[in-house]
């Protein structure tokens, strides 16, 4: 990159500046990584201090009955297919109680877009869950699965939404967005859920008082250019409704093992590569600092390994997610060795590790619980990038 215009992208950032589309491709197209993660950093923690933010949570799946067939999505099974399933809600209420220990405080739950299951299945299981688990907060649903809720209920999606809310649901959560750019998504994605629907319902939901996670699935067949447009549509979005609480990069996974049948779903895989660290920590960076209105930036550990998501932490993230299990939509893909658990303590550890403060929080990233940082008494403790 030219020395002059590091030297003005330097000087907007710092200035507070909003970076623009130009921007962030010549951000994109730096072979700086120092030199970026050092600049995420300084937004980093001028927005979020020395603190690292995670969560006890966990995912459940109640059904991969789906009928979409995206190019990327190795947890969709067709309806009599080996390996398909579908909760009864009792089951769901059953294994969500047994996640219930170590102060569990959320409740993650997205599913396929199954064909016949009748809408009410839907409110009655967050009903339920909430019945049992009244002090756990229920995260649920993709913008694609309240589309989805539109066409099998007749109800408009601000009907939907009043009556997930009134069950107990406290956010949706951010999937179905994967790369907004229809150059790119009429090649990914195999269900009618696009930018305008997706911006619609997210729309409401901030309008009703939600709060909701923004993604990116990033590093196949896109370009630098898509993310960039990407992180914008949700940066004007942010500018009108204020109602994301965090974005989280989520990196594309190769089937590298498909466990249960041996059959290969991700059709991408045979004309891509998957991101490397060096581009994960890019991309990171860079959407740090053009996501100027969004407080959060996560690194989900489950799609980037431990490591990678450590590193991260010093490229522009701030959360590390939760301790997650029995994450199935990856996971039904990967093989490479990245852990279906962390607990409490591990996170604690790994944060630390990193250099940081740990802060446990619940789904609307209200403080929990604050841990001491690295013992900066130890001549091995790690400390965060100065600024």
């Amino acid at each position: 990159m030219d020395v002059g215009l590091k030297r003005e992208l330097e000087e907007k950032v710092r200035s507070g500046e909003r970076l623009t589309r130009e921007d962030g491709i010549a951000l994109y197209e730096s072979d700086d990584l120092a030199w970026l993660g050092g600049l995420a950093h300084e937004v980093r923690t001028r927005k979020n201090g020395d603190v690292v933010h995670f969560n006890v949570n966990r995912h459940l799946n109640m059904t991969n009955v789906c009928t979409a067939s995206c190019a990327y999505c190795s947890f969709q099974r067709k309806p009599g297919e080996k390996d398909a399933y579908t909760m009864r809600i009792e089951e769901a209420v059953k294994l969500a109680k047994a996640m219930e220990s170590e102060n569990l405080t959320e409740l993650h739950i997205v599913n396929g877009l199954h064909p016949i299951l009748p809408w009410r299945y839907y409110p009655r299981s967050l009903r339920e869950l909430k019945a049992a688990l009244p002090e756990v907060s229920l995260k649920a649903f993709t913008a694609t699965e309240i589309h989805h809720f539109e066409t099998i209920s007749g109800l408009s999606a601000s009907e939907i939404l009043d009556e997930l809310i009134d069950a107990g649901l406290e956010s949706l959560t951010g999937g179905g967005a994967e790369i907004f750019d229809w150059e790119v998504r009429q090649h990914i994605v195999d269900h009618r859920t696009h930018w305008e629907d997706w911006s619609r319902i997210h729309r409401l939901a901030h309008e009703k008082g939600l709060k909701t996670p923004c993604t990116m699935l990033y590093g196949h067949i896109e370009e630098p250019r898509h993310r960039v447009d990407h992180v914008l549509r949700l940066r004007e979005l942010q500018d009108e409704t204020g109602g994301f609480q965090v974005f989280i990069p989520l990196r594309y996974q190769h089937d590298f093992v498909d466990m249960k049948d041996g059959k290969i779903r991700n059709r991408l895989q045979a004309r891509t590569q998957m991101a490397t660290g060096a581009e994960a920590l890019k991309t990171f960076a860079v959407s740090r600092l053009l996501f100027d209105n969004v407080p959060h930036v996560k690194v989900f550990w489950v799609m980037h390994g431990v490591q990678t998501a450590q590193l991260a932490l010093q490229h522009g993230a701030d959360d590390m997610d939760g301790s997650v299990v029995e994450y199935k939509i990856t996971h039904d893909a990967d093989n490479f060795g990245t852990p279906n658990k962390l607990t409490r303590d591990d996170l604690l550890e790994l944060i630390r590790d990193a250099g940081f403060r740990p802060v446990e929080r619940n789904t609307r990233y209200e403080i929990i619980r604050e841990f001491d940082g690295p013992d900066p008494e130890r001549r091995e403790s790690p400390q965060p990038m100065r600024v």
